[in-house]
């Protein structure tokens, strides 16, 4: 692999978000899984494969893999759930070229709570006004194409989706987007909760002043990359080797 071809950046970028999101306590186990189209190849996806903990994985260990399952590049196998959640949601949303999927301690209490819901209450919410869709249809794990074509349908064309019971899906369009977006939402998420834990009613703000901020916030999207690109200074300086890639 050439170090700058775009499938390599592909690789160390998704390497990046899997490795902040232990930093960020975003993971769980050796479960969950994030994976992004590969650039030139949209019909194949990169994914992080069964069994290492995210802390551990470099770019050689991503996995190339087909929407049918089959993996076309990788010594490791992938968890079945991330075929039948990723690839349908990649084959049936183009504009998701990067789907991170997290069972995220905060965001998740929500998915368990009658109604639950990020409410416009803070900051950090207001960027996601009018982007969450909610799929209150439990199913079981995601063992089938049809429940993964079963959450692109909830999805619809919301960026996120909050899986009752379960846990969320954040798409975008490149890694430091995507990723900057499921950091905040735990973040939001998690001062929410907190609120609640006071038993005093939260103060939302209406939905023109809630548009109007979430157009602010978009207006500074250059963050996301800024934030992005600090997380790999980070893991430069404390996780050398992680860039790691094979032998050519």
């Amino acid at each position: 692999m050439l170090a700058n071809d775009p499938v390599t950046q592909a690789r160390i970028d998704l390497t990046t978000a899997l490795r902040a999101a232990v930093r960020h306590g975003l993971n769980e186990g050796v479960c969950n899984h994030f994976s992004m189209t590969v650039p030139g190849r949209e019909e194949l996806f990169l994914v992080n494969p069964q069994g290492l903990h995210w802390s551990e994985i470099t770019p050689s260990d991503l996995v190339l893999a087909a929407a049918d399952g089959n993996v076309i590049e990788g010594r490791y196998e992938v968890e079945p759930t991330a075929f039948f959640i990723h690839a349908r949601i990649h084959a049936g949303n183009p504009r998701a070229r990067v789907v991170l999927h997290t069972h995220m301690p905060y965001a998740t209490a929500l998915t368990s709570i009658r109604d639950g819901r990020i409410e416009m209450c803070t900051q950090n919410a207001f960027r996601y006004w009018n982007r969450i869709a909610y799929d209150d249809a439990y199913a079981g794990v995601a063992l089938s194409s049809e429940e993964g074509d079963r959450m692109c349908r909830a999805m619809g064309d919301k960026d996120i989706l909050f899986l009752r019971n379960h846990g969320v899906i954040v798409s975008g369009p490149t890694v430091a987007q995507t990723y900057d977006d499921l950091y905040y939402l735990e973040r939001a998420a998690m001062v929410q909760v907190l609120a609640m834990q006071t038993g005093r009613p939260l103060h939302n703000i209406d939905d023109r002043l809630a548009e109007h901020t979430a157009h602010q916030i978009a207006g500074e999207a250059q963050q996301a990359f800024l934030h992005f690109e600090s997380l790999k200074r980070l893991l430069d300086r404390d996780e050398p080797g992680w860039r790691r890639l094979a032998a050519a």
